[in-house]
């Protein structure tokens, strides 16, 4: 018997790529996204509507998943979306309103489903989160803040509910090609201090953005924890990941250091 998928924002990005790949794996894959009828002609497994910052369509997406499964195997939490803008320059309100999808949406969607799971007793709950929920950049503040929150929710949560056979991961890709920069949310700022220093990290961004690999990474570690019977919490997925990780850990000058000398060396 097939098992039966879910990812959350599988209309574009991570979530499209994850979709078709576990679809052309053979498993049986419901996506989601905020206007299904847009895109449903366009892909080969199911959309159902679901806005992770709508509590509403939270309550009801539920109704209407299990009206059409009998089973959830996993849960791909990947719906989200990028804010940038320097932090100071950032209002707060925006910063709530990142919070409210990346990090609340994705707690509230997985709490609707996890009576479902514990009354199988069995099940994955995946949520792809970012390098930056593990070491943070200019640019991003809040991003990376809903990212760290999201790691420290769900580090709990896989202590919770490993007595309901329920395993619980994070993926955690650092720069790859996906539209995400595109359809970031650019909070323009108009502190004079900064001016310069603003300049150079659109550049620096720019370029990572340019020169960044293929995504293929990310599916693939994705697919890796579906068929692993027992994996692990954490999965950074990128070029030189556990290095920063690393030096995160044990020596956060060097690392600082180094990010600030390609940044000012951007044109």
């Amino acid at each position: 018997m097939k098992q039966t998928i879910l990812v959350t924002g599988a209309s574009s990005g991570f979530g499209l790529l994850i979709a078709n790949k576990l679809h052309q794996s053979g498993y049986h894959v419901i996506g989601t996204s905020r206007n299904p009828q847009k895109y449903q002609a366009e892909m080969p497994f199911k959309l159902l509507a679901l806005d992770i910052a709508d509590d509403d369509s939270i309550e009801s997406f539920g109704k209407e998943l299990f009206s059409q499964i009998k089973q959830l195997d996993v849960l791909i939490n990947n719906a989200g979306y990028l804010v940038t803008g320097l932090a100071e320059e950032t209002s707060v309100e925006i910063g709530k309103q990142q919070f409210e999808t990346n990090f609340w949406g994705t707690i509230k969607l997985t709490n609707k489903l996890l009576p479902y799971f514990r009354k199988q007793k069995q099940g994955k709950i995946i949520t792809v989160g970012s390098l930056l929920g593990l070491v943070s950049l200019p640019n991003v503040a809040y991003y990376a803040a809903s990212k760290h929150a999201l790691e420290g929710y769900f580090k709990a949560l896989r202590l919770e509910l490993n007595q309901f056979n329920i395993q619980v991961s994070m993926v955690e890709p650092s720069s790859f090609k996906t539209n995400i920069g595109n359809s970031a949310n650019n909070e323009k700022g108009d502190i004079r201090d900064y001016d310069l220093f603003r300049q150079k990290i659109t550049s620096y961004t720019k370029e990572q953005f340019m020169n960044a690999p293929g995504p293929e990474p990310v599916m693939n570690t994705v697919l890796k924890i579906v068929n692993k019977k027992t994996p692990k919490y954490s999965y950074p997925v990128g070029k030189g990941s556990s290095m920063i990780l690393t030096m995160q850990r044990f020596a956060y000058s060097v690392l600082e250091k180094s990010v600030l000398k390609s940044i000012n060396a951007a044109k």
